[in-house]
């Protein structure tokens, strides 16, 4: 089913009667929501989300038949990103304005499959709006950044965790992802994750195995060690048929070097201050609500915008992509 404007609209009336506080938006500083989104680490599982969303072949194709992040990848990050903090840290009308931009912009994102790839034969119809393609990208995040908060900030209870995919009903609404297709609590959700992995729905085909190589791949020589790095850490965190697809096999070695990289980068991050831990979205919505101030705030935005544009400099892109 395509998740139409109506629907949407549908989706974020229901919210507007539900939420009692329009301030504090979908969700408040109470949450297990805003405790894990305001985590910056939760960055180091972007590569392991971002590839198991173009392992759904409606997301490659999307990308690769709609998207700009070959030409402009840091814009492609701070344009998704500001949808997505919005949405989790924004008053309500912020969030709902910007499920109604993602939306209109995923309207125009459809076309066709151009191969046979796992439960898909070359010519079939995709359309972003897809809700079960939506609700895929939805888990991903999801689980994402359970895994990572759970290695790297603290370990979640199975109770937590029940609660963290309970709050993200809100969250999927915003996209208009019907009640009836979430798993209602995490075992439920647990089981489709694992299920969909499992499946010959998630399978990596050309245009996911492409642009893999593209974001792992070194921008410049001195990126060459962290991007080394990185792209260990990525493929440790896939499941082995995934990586082994996407060209990303590692061996034992290697797989022991990425869990001690893993641990060495939350036991570095457990004792930096606040600030330049969370996100500045957290810290903007702390002070909308509360006056909260940080005087590294101003840091914690220019530390933000220099580690995107190392990590994402401007690239050369040749004719062919």
């Amino acid at each position: 089913m395509i998740v139409t404007r109506e629907d949407l609209e549908q989706h974020l009336a229901a919210l507007d009667r539900e939420i009692r506080e329009p301030r504090l938006g979908l969700y408040g500083p109470h949450t297990l929501s805003w405790k894990i989104g305001r985590e910056s680490i939760v960055f180091l599982g972007g590569g392991r989300a971002a590839l198991l969303q173009l392992s759904h072949p409606f997301v490659a194709h999307a990308i690769e038949q709609h998207s700009r992040t070959k030409i402009d990848l840091v814009g492609r990050f701070q344009r998704t990103f500001s949808n997505v903090y919005s949405m989790i840290f924004g008053d309500l009308d912020h969030a709902f304005r910007s499920a109604r931009r993602v939306h209109a912009f995923h309207a125009t994102v459809h076309g066709v499959i151009t191969e046979d790839v796992g439960a898909f034969r070359k010519g079939t119809p995709y359309h972003a709006n897809d809700e079960n393609a939506l609700l895929w990208v939805h888990a991903t995040l999801v689980d994402t950044a359970l895994l990572i908060f759970d290695r790297c900030v603290r370990r979640l209870s199975e109770d937590e965790k029940d609660q963290y995919w309970r709050e993200s009903f809100r969250f999927a609404r915003l996209f208009g992802i019907p009640k009836r297709v979430l798993p209602p609590r995490y075992p439920d959700f647990r089981a489709y994750f694992d299920g969909m992995l499992d499946s010959n729905v998630i399978v990596a085909g050309r245009p996911a195995c492409e642009m893999a190589g593209f974001l792992l791949r070194p921008p410049t020589q001195l990126h060459v060690p962290a991007m080394r790095a990185y792209r260990l850490i990525t493929a440790s965190l896939l499941p082995k048929r995934l990586r082994d697809d996407l060209g990303l096999a590692i061996n034992e070695n290697e797989e022991r070097i990425a869990r001690a990289l893993i641990r060495a980068s939350g036991a570095a991050y457990r004792i930096l201050p606040r600030r330049l831990r969370y996100v500045p979205a957290y810290v903007e919505a702390m002070t909308r609500i509360q006056d909260y101030r940080e005087s590294t705030d101003r840091v914690g935005r220019a530390i933000e915008r220099l580690v995107l544009r190392w990590l994402a400099p401007p690239r050369k892109v040749s004719a062919s992509t």
